[in-house]
């Protein structure tokens, strides 16, 4: 399918923020947390990428570029023609190949856990385990290996943390054949030689424990763009923003506003 309808939902009032999110993971992903905050100061568009929960089913392989294009429409259909865009993980793969191909609709850029493609460190084994889990059928396995390999040791440690962490997993439909096509689409993403057309003003965030994507991956492409900011989260695993949103709010409403923080 061309042009999926893709679930939406929207929060929050302010200037706008498209998030998008990671493979495996659905708009409630970002955590309440996280959304709470943003929504004081942001006008918050987040969906389910296709094959994902309410959105149009995915049978056939895509590439990230066509996960841009289903981000642009995302855009459109919400009526807004330009939006300060944060991705994680897949989605950061996405937000790349979006400021690439429509870099008019990007005010600014955020990627966070994410790769740059070909050339990049995929050393990390979290989303072999995670794969694997998923692909026994057993949803406590595949949940609490998720778990175990997206946050760090001592961010799981709390058992309150992992329940939280099931309830909102669980809460869409996420196909294991869709994951697998998402998988295909990493594995053709090569935006390296091309990270230096990216004019948009952009910020690097990535965990220092991160099992998913290699902090590794943070400083390549945070060299590659022009100009961006990294910034590291010590000791947090692939979901930093679940172990500190409070930071990591922080730090968007820097990017997007232009100021800093001394």
């Amino acid at each position: 399918m061309s042009n999926p309808q893709l679930h939406r939902v929207r929060r929050g009032a302010g200037a706008p923020l498209l998030l998008i999110m990671g493979m495996a993971g659905h708009h409630r992903m970002w955590g309440e947390p996280f959304l709470s905050l943003l929504e004081r100061d942001f006008d918050i568009v987040t969906f389910d990428h296709r094959g994902i929960g309410a959105s149009d089913r995915a049978e056939a392989p895509f590439t990230i570029a066509d996960l841009a294009d289903d981000a642009a429409r995302v855009l459109a259909d919400a009526g807004l023609d330009t939006a300060h865009v944060f991705g994680i993980s897949l989605g950061g793969m996405v937000a790349q190949e979006l400021a690439l191909r429509r870099p008019e609709l990007v005010r600014t850029l955020t990627l966070g856990c994410t790769y740059p493609g070909t050339g990049g460190d995929l050393s990390a084994t979290g989303v072999q385990r995670a794969v694997q889990a998923s692909a026994t059928r057993d949803a406590d396995l595949a949940v609490r290996t998720a778990f175990e390999v997206n946050l760090s040791a001592r961010y799981a440690a709390e058992p309150a943390h992992f329940e939280e962490f099931r309830e909102i997993a669980l809460a869409v439909k996420v196909p294991v054949p869709v994951m697998m096509l998402q998988m295909q689409a990493v594995l053709g993403h090569d935006a390296i030689a091309r990270l230096a057309q990216i004019s948009a003003p952009t910020l690097v965030m990535h965990g220092t424990a991160d099992e998913i994507l290699a902090v590794a991956n943070a400083g390549q492409i945070a060299g590659l763009i022009p100009n961006a900011r990294l910034e590291l989260f010590e000791g947090a695993g692939h979901l930093f923003w679940w172990e500190d949103p409070e930071r990591t709010v922080a730090l968007l409403r820097e990017h997007t506003s232009g100021s800093s923080v001394t």
